[in-house]
Formats: structure tokens, C-alpha cells, sequence
């Protein structure tokens, strides 16, 4: 059975989109119906294969956006210049074209309803996309765990997810946001645009003694500053999950 499972999760199918949301000039999300699709959990990511006419064929990694859905898939996908597969995927395909996917992929960075401890994610640019499911899931579960997010990116115009983030915040039990912008922030903005550093992830983040579950994605660079600022801070190393994406990790 548990072989079963794996050989069903490692087999390349066939979905069809359903949808497409622009979510900034330069990030597109594409809803997928996918016949057999096995169900996922909260930041798990796909493969997907684009097949040119001389047979060539090109694999990337994209993190799953939606909550665990039986036959849905949503994937946000973040336009990379000169990118052999982005460009196709946030430009040229459209509602109705089959698109091969394969997954899904990854357990150790993934978050489930039924745990208690209260969740921190940290999310760098389009890393957010992994935390964005679990930030779903945590709503449509009805999950208990209290959720703080600090969302770093360039300027308000490259937020992902904002409006909808901001419904979510301002629900019953909905997550706590903090945005951290690196280039320009909105008028009246209590913060000078730059990096996060400690005296912001002190006052926007779960404290050690509170025991969190830690989730942080984004460039390699930034989550390894993260990762290494919430150890300072006094947070359990193993308590710590990371996803990173560039030249040393797989892009969200």
C-alpha cells in the first residue's frame, strides 16, 4: 500500500486549467483540475514538465497554494527573466490547455490542522506561496493554533495574496500579518524600507518561551538570515522548517 502511494505520488499526470488569477504584473496562479490527484498536504510543492515539439523537456519545482483539495491544484507562479519555464506558464497558458504535473512532492516542510502549538511563517518574496496554503488550510480546517505571518518584499505592488491576507487577518482567529518592505513602503509607514532584523522579528514574531512551530521560505540568502536570527533569538533549532529557492534550493 505504502509503495503504492509513493510510485502514484512519482507518476507524471495530465491536468487541465480551470482558472487563472493575475496576482501582480509579474505572478500568475493557475487552477488545475488533475484527474487522480492523490490530495496533498499544506506546503508541499509539484513537478512540472513542459514538452517542446523536438522532444526536449524542461522540470521545475512549484509549491502547491491552495488547501489540501481532493482534485484541485493551485499553483502561483512567479515570472523568472529569461526562465525556460515561467515565462510560458505566467504568459502563454491558458484556461483549457493541459499542463503535466507531478507530485505531490515533500513531508518535512508541511503543516497540519491538528497541530497545537501556535505557527510563526516568515516568508521572503514569492516564498510565501507554500505558507499561503498553509495560512488556507489554517481557515478552512478551523484549525485552533494561533498564526502570526511577517511578510518581507520589495514594495506593496509585489505582495502576493494581499487583499485576500487581509480578509484572513481580519477574521475570527484569523492570522496575525506584519509586512516588511525592502525597497519602498506605503505612505505613513511606521518602519524605514530594509531587511528584517531582530528588533522587527522580536516584535512581530511568536516569542521562544511561547514554543512555535517556525516555517520560513524565500531565497536562499534570506532564509539562512532568518533561520539564523530566530536562533539568536533563543528558538529551538529543531522547531525551525525551512524552504528556500535559487541557486542552492528549489524555486516555490
Amino acid at each position: 500500500m505504502a509503495r503504492a502511494a509513493v510510485l502514484g505520488r512519482l507518476t507524471w499526470r495530465v491536468g487541465t486549467v480551470r482558472a487563472v488569477r493575475d496576482e501582480t504584473p509579474t505572478a500568475r496562479t493557475l487552477v488545475l483540475d488533475v484527474p487522480g490527484w492523490p490530495g496533498h498536504e499544506a506546503g508541499q510543492h509539484v513537478d512540472v514538465r513542459l514538452t517542446a515539439a523536438d522532444g526536449y523537456t524542461a522540470v521545475r519545482s512549484y509549491s502547491l497554494a491552495n488547501a489540501p483539495d481532493a482534485d484541485r491544484v493551485e499553483l502561483t507562479v512567479q515570472q523568472v527573466p529569461d526562465g525556460e519555464v515561467s515565462p510560458y506558464l505566467t504568459q502563454a497558458l491558458a484556461v483549457g490547455d493541459p499542463l503535466e504535473i507531478r507530485g505531490p512532492v515533500g513531508g518535512w516542510f508541511v503543516w497540519r490542522p491538528d497541530q497545537p502549538e501556535p505557527v510563526q511563517l516568515v516568508a521572503g518574496g514569492s516564498g510565501i506561496v507554500p505558507l499561503m496554503a498553509m495560512v488556507r488550510a489554517h481557515g478552512t480546517s478551523g484549525g485552533r493554533a494561533p498564526m502570526r505571518l511577517l511578510y518581507s518584499v520589495r514594495d506593496p505592488a509585489s505582495a502576493l495574496y494581499r487583499a485576500e491576507l487581509a480578509d484572513r487577518a481580519a477574521s475570527d482567529g484569523g492570522p496575525e500579518v506584519t509586512y516588511a518592505y525592502t525597497r519602498a513602503a506605503p505612505p505613513g509607514w511606521p518602519r524605514t524600507p530594509g531587511r528584517i532584523d531582530a528588533d522587527l522579528l522580536a516584535a512581530a514574531t511568536w516569542p521562544p518561551e511561547a514554543g512555535p512551530s517556525c516555517y520560513v521560505c524565500g531565497p536562499t540568502g534570506f532564509v539562512e538570515r532568518v533561520a539564523d536570527l530566530l536562533v539568536a533569538a533563543g528558538h529551538e533549532p529543531t522547531r525551525i522548517r525551512t524552504e528556500r529557492f535559487g541557486p542552492s534550493g528549489g524555486s516555490p
